[in-house]
């Protein structure tokens, strides 16, 4: 995919750059009007991003997505397959929830899982590697460097559990966006003003406009 421009460090970056591990090229530091800061690095969340394989430990690590070129794949075979009716809200959420902000969202008919420039989030009905009191999970199966992902996996229970919702956390997860609890300064998981990224996420949440800000002053 191609690359975006490099913006310039703001202060937030800045003062980023004494986290203890290495942040590298941080674009783009996040609009003092957002209510909150729950755009990966936080003060609260500072873990680099690693490839975590096929078999994640619960979604521990955060990562940015790599630019703002969004491609998504629905898995169209096998195990994980989504049903008709889950790639439907999937396909929904990411054309009128995430194609409104600063990211070029579009579906990749013909996914690619190798190189440089893969396909940016797969999205799998699967309780691999997830709790079994979780319902949906985001991790990096090909990190680019400490802050960013080439490639991620969504992967969402069968059985109803692919709602507007929850598609939209988990993918807010995948450009970067953490719960209240990890957000600077910190809120409650259940704050209203955190849209689909309040813990538990209601099955009609929608990004709010602080997600939206935190997305659009980064990408």
């Amino acid at each position: 995919m191609p690359k975006t421009p490099v913006k310039h460090l703001s202060i937030k970056a800045i003062c980023l750059a004494a986290v203890t591990f290495t942040t590298v090229a941080v674009t783009a530091g996040v609009a003092w009007a957002a209510y909150t800061d729950n755009m990966y690095p936080t003060t609260y969340a500072t873990l680099p991003c690693i490839d975590e394989g096929s078999d994640p430990v619960n979604g521990a690590g955060h990562c940015q997505t790599d630019n703002a070129d969004l491609t998504y794949y629905t898995d169209s075979s096998g195990t994980n397959k989504l049903e008709a009716v889950d790639k439907a809200v999937v396909v929904a959420v990411l054309s009128n929830v995430y194609g409104p902000t600063d990211l070029v969202v579009s579906y990749d008919s013909t996914p690619v899982f190798a190189g440089s420039a893969e396909t940016d989030i797969v999205y799998e009905e699967s309780a691999r590697g997830m709790s079994s009191t979780a319902d949906g999970i985001t991790f990096c199966n090909d990190a680019v460097n400490s802050l960013k992902c080439d490639q991620e996996y969504i992967r969402i229970r069968g059985g109803g559990s692919y709602t507007n919702g929850l598609v939209c956390h988990e993918t807010g997860h995948a450009v970067g966006l953490t719960h209240g609890d990890q957000a600077s300064p910190k809120k409650s998981n259940t704050d209203e003003k955190l849209g689909c990224m309040e813990k538990p996420t209601d099955a009609d949440e929608v990004l709010q406009a602080n997600n939206v800000e935190n997305i659009n002053a980064t990408y």
